[in-house]
């Protein structure tokens, strides 16, 4: 039948060789590639194996149970969720900013949103200090006309943690608004929805997968932060002493106490991680 149509062997050839293209393509990694990437996987890999290795089985139960590390953990969720909120509430909007605005300054105002990216933690604590600090450019002022100071309290540690965290969802979501296809938008628009009613019921859908990578980037940064969070909070228990401080503190006398409290981290990213993988974090098909 194929011999009635012309040129439908030769499509037939050609639809073959690219499907033994595609079979070569997804094949074996050529040595140049695979040596690095299993290079990589090691580096990244070993270390972890070696905490797990380590790890004092045997005494995790009492260390797990101190009242310090209790409070310490949840002090470490209950900021990084608040941090992570607040990341949301502010963070979107100015994602959808960065992605949208015709305004030619707008690459500049990216890198200072990006910079806490590559800041030292611990620069980015004394720049808080400096900022919303007792004698800050604007902690000075609340304090006049509050009494409150935010230094050195839970809601430092949150306000630390935001500052570090919120710029990885920012490009995250940035990079989704870009990519989001605009005629849906358009669409909205030319049948009467406002510009706020698009963003909420087209525009945010969109991006729904990369909101929750973006989220779960930020959070799982925030429950890690340690230098902006002893720079600026202090290291308070059970009031700014979250997992990381108290690692700290506990590798300079047990050596155990600190595997284990990493060992808690540890754990309770991969959770999160695996949980969410399926409906945020799957990689995306091109067809």
């Amino acid at each position: 039948m194929t011999d009635l149509v012309p040129g439908a062997p030769r499509r037939g050839r050609e639809r073959t060789d690219r499907e033994l293209g595609r079979a070569r393509a997804a094949g074996a990694i050529p040595w140049p590639l695979g040596v690095p990437a299993a290079l990589g996987v090691l580096f990244l890999v070993v270390p972890l194996a070696a905490l797990l290795v380590r790890a004092p089985w045997s005494a995790l139960p009492r260390v797990l149970w101190d009242q310090a590390v209790l409070d310490a953990l949840r002090l470490s969720l209950l900021c990084a969720t608040a941090a992570t909120g607040v990341s949301f509430v502010l963070g979107v909007p100015l994602a959808w900013f960065l992605a949208r605005s015709p305004w030619r300054l707008v690459g500049i105002l990216r890198a200072l949103v990006t910079l806490p990216l590559v800041l030292p933690p611990v620069v980015g604590g004394v720049a808080l200090l400096l900022a919303l600090g007792r004698t800050g450019i604007v902690g000075e002022w609340v304090y006049r006309w509050t009494s409150f100071s935010l230094p050195f309290t839970t809601w430092g540690v949150v306000v630390a943690e935001t500052f570090v965290a919120m710029p990885f969802l920012v490009v995250t979501v940035e990079g989704a608004f870009r990519a989001a296809d605009q005629g849906y938008e358009e669409a909205a628009a030319t049948l009467g929805a406002s510009r706020l009613t698009t963003f909420a019921r087209v525009t945010l859908p969109l991006v729904a997968p990369s909101l929750g990578a973006g989220a779960v980037l930020c959070w799982a940064r925030a429950l890690g932060e340690f230098g902006a969070t002893i720079t600026f909070a202090g290291n308070t228990p059970g009031r700014t002493q979250t997992m990381p401080l108290l690692v700290y503190l506990a590798l300079e006398d047990d050596l155990d106490a600190a595997v284990a409290l990493s060992l808690v981290l540890l754990l309770v990213s991969v959770v999160v991680l695996v949980a969410l993988r399926d409906r945020w974090l799957r990689p995306v098909s091109v067809a």
